[in-house]
């Protein structure tokens, strides 16, 4: 059934209890008024259907009936209705598109504080890790070491230096000093507990943070432990290729409090083991003084 239609089946009835010339209940249907199921898009045509329904009711009572300035007056209301709704669903349609404006703008600007603060990660990361073995980088190692010995927290510092990984690099050439050095790096990560840090400072320099320091004889055992993974063979495609390393131990409080302290103390340690050839060294001792 079409708007007009249904428009044209409303029926205009006096109330039998009022007098031609009531003012009042001019509209008595049957069964009470429902809302009609009418697209928006359709109310233009119902306004038209209706306004002309009730002009036809009004020309067809007649002046003389009584109710043809009524039905009149209800026009002039409905047109105003009309206009009123008219205006409404215009401001309303306005403020939705504004609506979704503003809600586009905020998934915008989210997708964008997200990519730069997506983008700031990336760079911290890039600038803490070691681009060619992915392990925290000195910059990272310093922070780590001054958050420990900051907080009072006993750490062990291992200092290590591949011997004989200059001749490699340099008879085979970089990509296979390369390819040894992230396997010496998996070696070293695999070697210590999940909560200790490996790092790589440069060159074929490596150093490990081991928390909760143990005593000297379980650091021994750890040193030895590395010198063991590092030390195994390498074999890269036809080459079997072999390094040791020369490890220097530095613990704090004992080798200072602050991490450039236990840096240096670590490295002079690594240079002793390296001198003597004995795999590693803790810190000397300072001399008694003679009594």
């Amino acid at each position: 059934m079409d708007t007009a239609t249904t428009v044209a089946t409303l029926s205009v009835t006096r109330h039998p209890a009022q007098a031609p010339h009531a003012q009042s209940s001019l509209w008595s249907p049957p069964l009470p008024l429902r809302p009609l199921d009418v697209a928006a898009i359709d109310w233009g045509e119902l306004h038209r259907a209706v306004l002309l329904r009730l002009r036809r009711c009004a020309e067809a009572h007649g002046p003389a009936a009584g109710v043809h300035d009524d039905l009149l007056e209800c026009v002039t209301a409905l047109e105003q209705l009309h206009a009123t709704l008219a205006h409404e669903v215009a401001s309303r349609r306005e403020q939705e598109l504004e609506l979704f404006d503003l809600h586009m703008a905020l998934l915008l600007a989210r997708k964008d504080l997200a990519g730069t603060r997506a983008g700031e990660r990336r760079a911290r990361h890039q600038s803490l890790h070691d681009d060619l073995t992915s392990l925290p980088n000195g910059s990272l190692l310093r922070e780590e070491l001054a958050r420990a010995v900051g907080g009072g927290q006993p750490v062990a510092l291992m200092y290590l230096d591949l011997d004989g990984f200059k001749a490699i690099n340099d008879r085979h050439g970089h990509s296979v000093g390369d390819e040894l050095l992230r396997i010496i790096a998996t070696r070293l990560r695999r070697a210590v507990r999940g909560e200790d840090v490996v790092s790589r400072l440069g060159g074929d320099e490596f150093a490990c943070l081991l928390y909760d320091a143990p005593e000297r004889e379980q650091l021994s055992h750890m040193a030895c432990k590395l010198f063991d993974a590092v030390s195994a063979p390498c074999t890269l495609g036809n080459l079997n290729l072999q390094v040791r390393p020369s490890i220097g131990i530095a613990q704090a409080p004992q080798a200072g409090l602050t991490p450039e302290a236990l840096l240096h103390q670590a490295d002079a340690a690594m240079y002793d083991a390296k001198r003597r050839q004995s795999g590693y060294a803790f810190v000397a001792r300072p001399a008694l003084p003679a009594a």
